[in-house]
């Protein structure tokens, strides 16, 4: 018996003890780079009392009970009574005091070791100390010091004006439901009083789930559109799938065979939709055409498929080029590929007068019969297909495909492109490029490194080499006969030193062309001289605003560093006020930062991090961040990035990312999904042009910058245990006025059952990637928070109403619909994704009020 009481408060001690040396010593450290003295008194008191009680001093108990009062006020001094945070700094304090005041530890205090344990003044403090600690983190635990509650009015939530879309009510046509790219579905028979009773409808398994030679970011990330009784569905490996949109049986498949799906060199494995083209009265005003002689080759669609496929492979292989890294070598040819002279009409098959246009990962546009999910002949050739290779520079397989549907208007397909992110400065372009609609023919081509060439390309020309690209989805007015591109840029993105002007100009913008020309009409810049990967991720959304009694034909732009511009899509000058503000300097040798950045009266901007604002599961791991925030350079948002290495918050996550936010067009508010991640960025000199630096081989190529002075080490800031440095909560939903630009509510959003070791839905705010859709019904839904979950809000309060567990992750921006039966569905797609490391799944999920409801 003596010999276990011995043990125990031998074990005990030396915890508190080793506890309070790791306290003294990185209090010390972080008291030298500038930071709280506070960890030394504490670590000191720790150590203390640890050696009082090895000693079987019971006064060991008393002191350190006093530490807890003094590091429980000290802790409501910095955070004031939030929860998370005041767990941050004494859950571990209180775990183990609780563990002292057990009867061994008592007991073996007693000079002879043995009889009853002996509770007296001293271990009376302690108890006291860790009642006062219970009740104050009860008491935070009823306390929401994040939370802005809120609600629109009565009169805005009811209502109504008239809104052209050119969609019928029940259908879903586009990425954003209309080409307009709001989000809002003017369906309304799911409403705020009955969405708790929305169940499963139907699933859909694609059976196309990640693989071992995928790239890192394989991901779901598609909307599903929803056009005449069938579900329109694409999956990362640009497999393109029907549904019956009652049933959810499948209706057809179309596989593209893709190629050049090469690991190490296609960063992004996803798609995020198709587009969709109804000629059914360019048709009927149509004369009669005779095939083209293409299209009188009679293939079947199999080798339709099979030429497209082949040429892709044929036209990059041979190719002088290093795979590895993702350099393309000096000698590089220009491309093979050639554009075929222009088309004579084309006889249009009766069942493509409805098609699709589905972009591929190996760098192809294709056009599908809606109907039968076959080929169209006549786009492109026989094969129906756009090469987007054609008059590329720099041809690296892996390195140009497009992401995002294209935008379609009655007389073109409009597709922008990815552009391999941060490997080489010799990336092909990013070009954005215009096509006949059915012929495929180019008609125009915007090149931001040559922006008044708009002219169709000569075959053996080339695009300018790494110019600007547009990933991200666009949007498109055709009253006005412009479209609106969010524009990414040049690589490297953390260093830019040599951008011409032509660069400096579109990068991280948002741009409007004229359809018909290419040519630009305006452009507004985001951010300036970018060095934070803040490249405008978001489809903006066209809506008419009521602005002091007047209508203004507006544009809503979110961006990644957390602004919302309001833009008068006509001219893009703003419609709510955007002020300059300093920003700061310090840019790595050879560069330079701008002296101001731009923000808007919407704007979702974090707090500047402070030392206090560090965190962790114990006071070790967040003493470990507040050592790392002393130790790297921040100087607040738009912090550059240095040799040293910077923290940047908002990361290149984006305060917002590609789900952008959705847009009411009668009640003019918007409902969002901010996000709070910090990130951190280093600058590591390069010592050639080739070698890898930042990653091994064999890994995913990112931020090498090949050919740049700089690679970058980038990622999360997170502490030694693999949590996020700053505390809790990193997402939120919002809800905006557009007319006056207030926030009206902003909520905690999310829980940590997917992200924890342990499966507790602790409410903390977590990080998501994927939008939300509005409802004329009242309700907003998301599924792109980290955690499990499809959510239904009300839109008045931004209050949660309704959840469904989801079997992987959901990071997609849902869409609704109304089906033949007359119900109204909510469609999910649970996919998962690589980057935020959540499930893989393959599941397309709908969602319904029980029959007869």
């Amino acid at each position: 018996m003596n010999g276990t009481l011995i043990m125990y408060r031998i074990f005990l001690s030396l915890l508190t003890a080793i506890l309070g040396l790791a306290l003294l010593l990185g209090g010390i450290w972080l008291a030298a780079l500038g930071g709280s003295w506070f960890f030394i008194l504490l670590g000191a008191l720790v150590l203390a009392s640890a050696l009082m009680l090895f000693n079987r001093r019971s006064e060991g108990l008393a002191l350190y009970g006093l530490t807890l009062l003094l590091t429980l006020a000290w802790a409501i001094y910095e955070v004031g009574f939030d929860w998370w945070a005041l767990s941050s700094r004494g859950s571990l304090l209180v775990a183990i005091g609780v563990l002292l005041l057990m009867p061994p530890m008592v007991w073996s205090l007693h000079q002879n070791g043995v009889g009853r344990a002996r509770y007296g003044s001293s271990s009376g403090v302690l108890t006291l100390s860790i009642l006062v600690a219970v009740v104050v983190a009860g008491y935070s635990m009823f306390q929401s010091p994040h939370d802005q509650p809120g609600a629109f009015s009565d009169e805005a939530m009811a209502a109504t004006r008239p809104v052209e879309s050119g969609v019928p009510d029940g259908e879903w046509h586009a990425y954003g439901r209309t080409e307009a790219g709001r989000r809002y579905s003017p369906l309304d028979q799911i409403t705020p009083a009955n969405v708790d009773k929305l169940a499963v409808a139907w699933t859909y398994h694609t059976g196309d789930v990640r693989g071992p030679e995928d790239p890192g970011e394989a991901t779901y990330e598609v909307t599903p559109l929803m056009i005449d009784g069938t579900v329109y569905i694409c999956t990362p490996h640009s497999l393109v799938i029907a549904l019956d949109a009652v049933s959810g049986k499948e209706k057809w498949r179309f596989d593209p065979q893709l190629k050049q799906t090469l690991k190490q060199t296609t960063q992004h494995l996803t798609c995020r939709g198709v587009s969709y083209y109804d000629g059914s009265a360019a048709a009927a005003a149509a004369a009669p055409v005779q095939p083209s002689a293409a299209a009188a080759e009679q293939l079947t669609d199999a080798q339709r498929v099979a030429r497209s496929a082949a040429e892709v492979t044929t036209e990059a292989a041979g190719l002088p080029q290093n795979v590895v890294t993702g350099q393309a070598s000096a000698e590089t040819p220009n491309p093979v590929v050639t554009r075929k002279p222009a088309s004579a009409p084309v006889a249009i098959d009766p069942t493509c007068v409805k098609r699709l246009f589905a972009p591929t990962s190996d760098g192809r546009l294709i056009a599908l019969s809606a109907e039968t999910g076959k080929i169209c002949p006549g786009f492109g050739g026989e094969s129906g297909t756009i090469n987007l290779w054609a008059n590329m520079p720099n041809v690296t397989p892996g390195s140009v495909y497009s992401t995002s549907p294209p935008v379609v208007t009655d007389k073109l397909v409009i597709v922008g492109g990815t552009v391999n992110d941060n490997v080489s400065t010799t990336s092909p372009s990013g070009v954005i490029r215009a096509y006949d609609v059915n012929t495929g023919d180019l008609i125009w081509n915007f090149d931001s490194k040559n922006p008044d060439a708009t002219a169709p390309i000569a075959n053996g020309q080339t695009y300018s080499a790494n110019a600007p690209n547009s990933w991200s989805v666009s949007s498109y007015d055709p009253k006005l006969g412009l479209i609106y591109l969010p524009m990414g840029n040049e690589s490297p993105d953390q260093y830019g030193a040599g951008r011409s002007a032509s660069v400096e100009k579109y990068s991280s913008s948002i741009l409007a062309l004229d359809v018909n020309t290419g040519k630009p009409a305006w452009v507004f810049q985001t951010v300036h001289h970018d060095l934070w990967d803040m490249d405008v991720p978001a489809q903006p959304s066209l809506v008419d605003l009521t602005i002091d009694g007047k209508d203004v034909p507006a544009l809503v732009a979110p961006t990644k560093q957390g602004e919302i511009f309001v833009l008068n899509r006509e001219t893009g000058e703003p419609v709510l006020p955007v002020t300059e503000e300093p920003a700061p300097t310090g840019a790595v040798k050879g560069d330079t930062t701008a002296p101001t950045q731009p923000v808007s009266k919407i704007s979702f901007k974090p707090e500047p991090l402070q030392e206090k604002d560090m965190w962790g599961a114990t006071p070790l791991d967040a003493l470990a961040c507040r050592i790392a925030y002393h130790s790297l350079d921040y100087k607040g948002r738009f912090t550059p990035p240095t040799e040293k290495g910077s923290i940047i918050y908002p990361g290149n996550f984006g305060a917002f990312n590609w789900g952008a936010v959705a847009v009411d067009p009668n009640r003019q508010v918007l409902f969002a999904m901010p996000v709070y991640l910090a990130f951190t960025s280093q600058m590591v000199p390069r010592p050639n042009t080739t070698d890898r630096v930042v990653t091994k081989a064999g890994e995913d190529v990112f931020n090498e910058n090949f050919g740049a002075p700089y690679a970058s080490k980038m990622g999360a800031f997170l502490s030694p245990i693999g949590l996020p440095c700053q505390a809790p909560p990193w997402g939120y939903v919002a809800g905006v006025d557009l007319t006056t630009g207030k926030t009206v509510y902003k909520h905690v959003n999310g829980t940590v059952r997917d992200l924890s070791p342990i499966p507790l839905p602790f409410k903390m705010g977590v990080p998501g990637i994927g939008g939300p859709i509005i409802t004329k019904g009242g309700l907003a839904f998301l599924s792109g928070t980290l955690d499990y979950y499809v959510r239904g809000y009300d839109l008045k309060t931004g209050e949660e109403l309704w959840r469904a567990r989801l079997p992987a992750g959901g990071q997609a921006t849902p869409s609704t619909y109304q089906g033949a039966d007359g119900r109204q569905y909510l469609v999910v797609v649970a996919g998962g994704h690589g980057s935020t490391g959540t499930k893989a799944g393959d599941a397309i999920i709908a969602y319904a009020l029980p029959r007869g409801s």
